[in-house]
């Protein structure tokens, strides 16, 4: 088969699409022949490297594919030959503690698919049964590959752990990318009112046909000023915020009393200085939240499957093209999802 892969860690040049071995499924596993996969920012960390992560090289990235089920393993009692999959990339191991009380995405031993091990960028991909979810017949390939890790990653912040409710006011940073769009949708679905940030009137555009109802242009001002000014000086009872230290500040500024600030990411880097006086006088509180636990991800895809939920497509590549695809992510071009099928079913 053809994979994308990387032999370094590095800039966008150790990225190849190149012959590789066709993988063999374990009694556990299914055998996926990839349709279409997306890209996500974590790809482009995965590239670069992470601290305390050490990859088998070559090593194939990718956490978001869907495709046709080739084989199965003699373990495997919930897909067939032939039928319709995406990819759920988180893995866990089902027996500590958490796992134990259905909160998996909690697991000791968490890790991800692309992240952690060889990925879904490629032909052909081997799949562990559980991280498998079924996909109707009438979706199709690009939807089915774009959607599992930021629209289940913004469902866990917002519904599961910020426990957003209608009537309450969020903001959501970097509304443009994968997980952005996903929560401005997931926030104007539970019913509440969605301010958006991104850094052009055509993001912030498209920003507002996913539900915003008010948009900052973070380039042209700050975002935490017009916040206040929008809300009569108050603030918003929920902050999405995945970008990390170059926003933390303001994001904290940009809460009302009583205030959640909800993070799944930090983009800008793993540090940043928190005024502790502000977080207790105004009583905030700040959640971490990783991926989804299975029910969660089943629950979103459903609602993604039956149409309720639109992912944006900015762009659809061959894999040959994957430089191009990181290039598009790292120079943050466009709105949505960036989305890559195997050259072999690359339909111009």
């Amino acid at each position: 088969m053809k994979a994308v892969q990387f032999t370094e860690h590095g800039d966008r040049s150790v990225l190849s699409y190149d012959e590789f071995s066709d993988p063999e499924i374990s009694p556990n596993e299914v055998l996926i022949d990839v349709k279409a996969a997306a890209l996500n920012h974590l790809d482009v960390h995965t590239r670069r490297g992470l601290p305390g992560v050490d990859l088998e090289m070559p090593h194939i990235p990718g956490s978001d594919a869907a495709g046709v089920i080739r084989e199965v393993g003699s373990n495997v009692t919930r897909f067939e030959e032939g039928d319709h999959a995406a990819v759920a990339a988180g893995r866990y191991c089902g027996a500590c503690e958490f796992c134990r009380h259905g909160q998996e995405s909690m697991c000791e031993n968490y890790h991800l698919i692309g992240e952690h091990v060889r990925g879904v960028h490629a032909e052909l991909a081997a799949v562990p049964e559980e991280n498998l979810v079924p996909v109707p017949d009438n979706v199709d390939w690009y939807t089915a590959g774009s959607v599992s890790l930021v629209f289940q990653t913004a469902w866990r912040m917002l519904v599961s752990r910020a426990e957003l409710t209608a009537g309450e006011r969020v903001l959501v940073l970097g509304s443009s990318g994968g997980v952005g769009h996903a929560a401005v949708q997931i926030a104007d679905y539970v019913g509440a009112e969605v301010y958006a940030t991104a850094s052009s009137e055509e993001k912030l555009e498209h920003a507002r046909e996913c539900g915003a109802d008010h948009c900052i242009n973070y380039e042209e001002a700050s975002f935490k000023n017009e916040i206040r000014d929008l809300t009569d000086g108050r603030g918003v009872d929920v902050v999405v915020d995945h970008v990390g230290p170059a926003t933390w500040n303001d994001s904290m500024k940009s809460l009302a009393k009583g205030g959640r600030l909800v993070t799944c990411g930090a983009t800008t880097g793993p540090t940043a200085e928190t005024n502790i006086n502000r977080v207790f006088w105004n009583q905030l509180q700040i959640i971490g939240s990783t991926m989804a636990t299975p029910g969660e991800t089943d629950d979103i895809l459903e609602l993604v499957w039956d149409g309720t939920f639109d992912p944006h497509i900015r762009a659809t590549l061959p894999m040959s093209e994957i430089t191009r695809a990181h290039e598009m992510l790292e120079d943050r071009e466009g709105f949505g999802k960036v989305v890559i099928v195997p050259d072999s079913e690359y339909d111009e």
